[in-house]
């Protein structure tokens, strides 16, 4: 007996091979889905898809190797041209003179140690009493060295503040003279506004010489404080300096 299967129409069990049904006459038709064109479909549809997403695989891994090999040619020309300003330098190095080359290294001895101002070191290379260096070595020395002239001016005005109990217009100016340290104004500025220096007692300690080395009287060292050719301390340091001394 062959293998039974129930009418779509009207429910009776029939032969699964029966054209039509034996009861009511409807014809027996197979599922879409058990018919071999349908399968076929199916198979198209799969390959379609796999091809689809293995192209589309290879599309992206084609741009991950172009852009790896971008970077790749960046990082390369970077190198090449790090490595042709190296031999340039380098080039640069060999053609400078032995003499410039001294007059460099004075010079940061003189800024780094002396603390001296741009016009100063210029100065003292070139003086017959000090480097004796060409114009032209000094100036190669003056545009190439590794200061900061306003710490170079601040670092000066700290030694005359501390040492020499000077008040602020008389570091300043002997910041800024061209028989001192021959610093710009600019720098000079940049060192009395900075320097820590308590400008009163600055005035007191050199009250306090006047007295003991050359006993002068209170108001004769107020006139050599307050003086524009003495101290140059202002009206209020000279007499907080009288009303403290002892």
């Amino acid at each position: 007996m062959g293998k039974m299967i129930k009418c779509k129409t009207c429910s009776k069990e029939i032969a699964s091979k029966a054209k039509v049904c034996p009861e009511c006459g409807a014809k027996n038709k197979k599922s879409f889905y058990k018919k071999w064109w349908f399968w076929l479909i199916i198979l198209f549809v799969m390959i379609g898809a796999f091809g689809g997403e293995d192209s589309l695989n290879h599309s992206e891994s084609n741009q991950t190797i172009e852009q790896e090999v971008d970077q790749v040619n960046k990082v390369e020309e970077t190198t090449q041209k790090t490595e042709n300003t190296t031999q340039v330098e380098e080039k640069v190095e060999e053609n400078i003179p032995t003499e410039y080359k001294s007059a460099l290294k004075k010079a940061t001895t003189y800024s780094d140690i002396m603390n001296m101002s741009k016009a100063g070191v210029y100065d003292q290379l070139t003086s017959e009493y000090g480097e004796k260096f060409s114009p032209e070595a000094a100036q190669y020395a003056i545009d190439n060295v590794q200061v900061d002239w306003k710490e170079n001016a601040l670092k000066k005005a700290t030694t005359y503040s501390n040492t020499m109990n000077m008040s602020k217009a008389g570091v300043y100016d002997q910041l800024t003279s061209e028989y001192g340290e021959k610093f710009t104004a600019e720098e000079a500025q940049y060192a009395v506004d900075n320097v820590k220096a308590d400008w009163e007692e600055n005035a007191l300690k050199k009250a306090e010489t006047y007295q003991k080395m050359m006993s002068m009287s209170p108001s004769a060292i107020y006139d050599q404080l307050t003086s524009e050719y003495g101290e140059k301390f202002t009206a209020e340091e000279a007499q907080y300096a009288i009303d403290h001394l002892q």
